[in-house]
């Protein structure tokens, strides 16, 4: 019979701005505290993920962080990447494939791009079917604006309920005492910045930041080994859409919708069950679709359904409760940043204010979603080209 599988590790690296670290550091430095937190050592983990780093992914980062693992997953479909890696492990680990997982990434965009090291990569290539669009100017940003203009002239979506996504992650980041970005953000200041692609002004879109996480996935055999209490995965999916734009059928659904279908299915519960929401933020609109796509309301009710604060920590579905990548950290692919928020508040990291962020600072009890069980965490990858979904869980 296949085995339950459950994140029992989960650790932030260092975040915001490392100046003083590289993109290795920061994958080591998360794995050692996910694989600390789960109170095991780098000899229990047979099965390792990573993407964006090395010559060889992942084989190059494994043998900097000293693993000699025999099952390795380094799937590449953008910013959910590890969402969709989560899914593969844990078929991995429920088939006996392996049994301790581990998953990572780390960025040094910010300080890469500060020091000239890098430049952005606003067009995401020039070759194949991609081509006949880059001349035009279909930069990622433009593709989720074109998407957002979609909606709001089907279903009537205003900037102001747009604009309400990016102030209750502000609200969410100022009782994280990592989060890039803590000052209280209002709807006038979102609307009133600079304009960054129609609709978007720059407080939609997230922010260039460094940072890593990692989490661990064991076998239900291996949990009497760890040290915290298991996060059950209980349900996931995950589906692929397009890439070039004439291949979209509708600018206003993504693959969520297939995806979380799926999660939701195979968990046996459903979207109003939820105590908490992880959803992929780049820009508010990302958020908005997706939570239709998941089934937290109707096609084109997602605006409604936003604007009157359920967002926010003590709101009615507290979504992205470290403020997201909005807000609180974005090192060029949030999807597995989900995953570790979603883990924390689930165990119940926060409650009681007594834990301890990575800068040394106190975390405010405000920070802990009250009884939290259920989570979905959902990481979408591209211009809505791909994701994936999981459903977790605590006995």
């Amino acid at each position: 019979m296949p085995r339950r599988v459950a994140i029992v590790g989960a650790a932030l690296s260092d975040t915001g701005r490392v100046d003083d670290k590289t993109n290795y550091h920061l994958h080591a430095q998360a794995v050692q505290r996910a694989v600390a937190d789960a109170g095991l050592t780098k000899h229990d983990v047979d099965g390792f993920c990573s993407n964006g780093l090395g010559t060889l992914q992942p084989i190059d980062v494994a043998e900097y962080l000293g693993l000699r693992p025999h099952w390795v997953d380094s799937t590449q479909v953008g910013g959910g990447t590890w969402e969709v890696m989560a899914c593969h492990a844990a078929d991995a680990i429920a088939m006996g494939h392996a049994d301790v997982v581990v998953l990572v990434y780390g960025s040094t965009t910010r300080a890469d791009l500060k020091r000239g090291f890098r430049r952005a990569n606003l067009s995401y290539g020039n070759r194949g079917p991609v081509q006949y669009e880059v001349a035009y100017g279909h930069t990622l940003i433009a593709k989720y604006a074109m998407s957002t203009r979609r909606h709001m002239y089907e279903y009537g979506t205003t900037l102001e309920q747009l604009a309400e996504i990016a102030v209750a992650a502000r609200y969410n980041a100022q009782y994280n005492p990592v989060a890039y970005y803590q000052e209280p953000l209002s709807v006038d200041e979102v609307l009133n910045g600079r304009i960054m692609a129609d609709p978007f002004t720059k407080y939609q879109c997230c922010i260039r930041s460094d940072g890593g996480c990692a989490i661990v996935l064991a076998a239900e055999d291996r949990i009497a080994d760890c040290a915290t209490e298991p996060v059950w995965v209980l349900g996931h999916g995950h589906a692929v859409s397009h890439v070039t734009m004439s291949e979209w059928d509708d600018f206003t659904t993504g693959p969520a919708a297939v995806a979380g279908q799926q999660a939701f299915a195979r968990a046996g519960v459903s979207p109003d069950e939820m105590d908490l929401a992880c959803i992929y933020d780049a820009f508010t609109f990302m958020e908005m679709a997706t939570l239709e796509d998941l089934g937290f309301c109707e096609k084109g009710e997602g605006g409604p359904f936003v604007e009157d604060g359920k967002l926010r920590l003590g709101g009615a579905l507290p979504t992205n409760p470290d403020g997201g990548g909005l807000s609180a950290c974005h090192p060029g692919m949030r999807g597995l940043f989900l995953l570790v928020e979603a883990t924390r508040q689930l165990r119940g990291d926060y409650a009681g204010g007594t834990a301890i962020a990575e800068n040394g600072e106190p975390i405010p009890a405000e920070r802990q979603v009250p009884n939290a069980k259920l989570a979905v965490a959902s990481g979408t990858g591209g211009w809505f080209c791909s994701n994936g979904t999981l459903v977790l869980g605590v006995d």
